[in-house]
């Protein structure tokens, strides 16, 4: 059994980004900027986008960090995205979810221009990905084919069971692996599916994002089958110094004896995020 280090592979990436952004400063004089939203003081936000702010200065890009009252009403934050569509130095933007209740998701996304929106979220940049245009890929699935590739698989012509159809991971991630370029055969199972295992023995590649610890287990595999597990859940345990411990959605203990490879919970899916966000930051400064 592989465990899949995606701290390994995003230094890889992080590495020929930086190169990326040096080379476009040099020949064109363009250094490419990201923008972060932050509105409110959500203490997994703050963490998230401090990390994302340091990632981009290590890869020699802009940061523009923006901290918003969580007061801050709908229409002043379209407004700012708004300004920042029309910024030069900013190449991205990506504003903090989840926002404050009294704002829409929806109404903040549908804001941003496609051609800025390097989270991959925009209706524009779903349906280009859909039919199979240029488009940037939402960055956690695209961290997860990098993630699968990385282990060694080729994905074409493999069966897929996808587990959660968040608009984030798991509907934009069997859309992907179903595109031509990818080729694989994709099974979405979700809350409505009956018996998951059913589906997960018979794959070729697992990738649960359902938000529930235990979700896949050792008995629900096919040997050898790839798993990536994007789910972080937080654990009481009293013998660690914060009293809880992360575990994934899969039980590592138990796949890992009948996987062939497997992502590991912290340390596999979780660099790729933010890796995937540089990359297509780096594409949208390309132009």
């Amino acid at each position: 059994m592989k465990t899949i280090d995606g701290k390994q592979l995003a230094a890889n990436l992080r590495a020929e980004i930086a190169e990326g952004v040096r080379k476009l400063k040099e020949e064109k004089g363009v250094t490419p900027g990201l923008a972060v939203i932050l509105v409110g003081d959500n203490p997994a936000s703050v963490s998230y986008v401090t990390a994302k702010e340091k990632a981009c200065v290590e890869a020699g890009m802009y940061s523009r960090e923006i901290r918003l009252p969580g007061t801050t009403s709908e229409d002043e934050l379209v407004k700012l995205v708004g300004d920042l569509n029309s910024d030069p130095a900013i190449h991205g933007i990506l504003v903090q979810l989840p926002v404050p209740k009294h704002i829409r998701d929806k109404a903040v996304i549908d804001a941003i221009s496609p051609e800025k929106d390097v989270d991959g979220f925009t209706p524009v940049n779903v349906g280009r990905m859909l039919i199979g245009e240029k488009c940037f890929l939402p960055c956690t699935p695209h961290g997860i084919i990098k993630l699968i590739e990385f282990a060694g698989m080729d994905i074409r012509g493999k069966h897929a069971v996808v587990i959660g159809r968040s608009n984030i991971v798991g509907k934009p991630f069997a859309a992907l692996l179903s595109r031509k370029e990818t080729n694989a055969t994709v099974t979405l199972c979700h809350t409505g599916t009956p018996d998951i295992s059913k589906f997960t023995r018979e794959a070729d590649i697992v990738v649960v994002a359902a938000g529930r610890p235990n979700t896949v287990t050792g008995d629900m595999l096919k040997p050898g089958a790839v798993v990536i597990d994007v789910g972080v859940n937080r654990i009481p345990d009293a013998t660690r110094p914060k009293g809880f411990r992360l575990v994934g959605d899969a039980d590592f203990e138990s796949c890992s004896k009948v996987a062939g490879a497997i992502t590991p919970v912290p340390g596999g899916v979780g660099p790729m995020t933010i890796t995937m966000l540089l990359w297509n930051t780096l594409e949208a400064a390309r132009g």
